[in-house]
């Protein structure tokens, strides 16, 4: 039998997670079509089993909502998955474009290094809050990760000239060279950088 292929393009042969941490919560068996309808949600895990390309069209279907503030519109893309798969698979098709990569190896090292290690929480002792450095849990850096990608993408193209496919595929790219460029890389630093200064 064939190997399966994502998107019926792509192939996940000699795509290997290399962050020890995330091994276990980043899924990259392809799946045909990344539209699982909720499949695992019974699952209190559910996202680790969730395909990571799936994972970041969903992400991209909440593009308005930013630190509680709905700061752009999203109605035209919110619950139209199928529009948002192909933003993905254009991106994706971008990437492996100008990098030469598969582009899964090229989402997943992007993600990898767009995940924050470290971030502040605030603690009330005694009346006063305090900043305090703690680790974040390999989902949650999973989740920041594609949470400031999207959101870079869409700040980048929201209003302005350049597709989102375009822009989504930039940073990506530039996640993946741990640009400074990439929106998640530039907010992963920040706050590593608060988090060293509260210790």
């Amino acid at each position: 039998m064939a190997d399966l292929l994502f998107f019926n393009r792509w192939s996940a042969d000699g795509v290997a997670v290399a962050d020890p941490g995330l091994i276990k919560y980043m899924n990259i068996a392809p799946k045909m079509m990344p539209k699982t309808g909720a499949r695992y949600a019974g699952n209190r895990f559910h996202k680790s089993q969730t395909f990571i390309v799936e994972r970041l069209a969903s992400k991209l279907m909440g593009s308005g909502h930013k630190s509680k503030k709905h700061f752009m519109s999203s109605g035209h893309n919110t619950g139209k998955k199928s529009k948002v798969l192909k933003v993905v698979e254009n991106a994706l098709a971008k990437a492996e474009q100008k990098l030469k990569e598969n582009p899964l190896k090229i989402l997943v090292k992007a993600i990898e290094n767009a995940a924050p290690r470290e971030e502040v929480i605030a603690i009330e002792y005694g009346g006063a809050r305090y900043p305090k450095a703690v680790d974040v849990a390999p989902q949650r850096r999973i989740d920041l990760a594609l949470r400031y990608m999207t959101q870079g993408a869409y700040t980048r193209s929201f209003n302005k000239k350049m597709s989102i496919e375009n822009a989504l595929a930039e940073e990506i790219i530039a996640a993946y060279q741990l640009s400074a460029k990439s929106n998640a890389v530039a907010k992963k630093r920040d706050l590593e950088r608060q988090a060293s200064s509260s210790k």
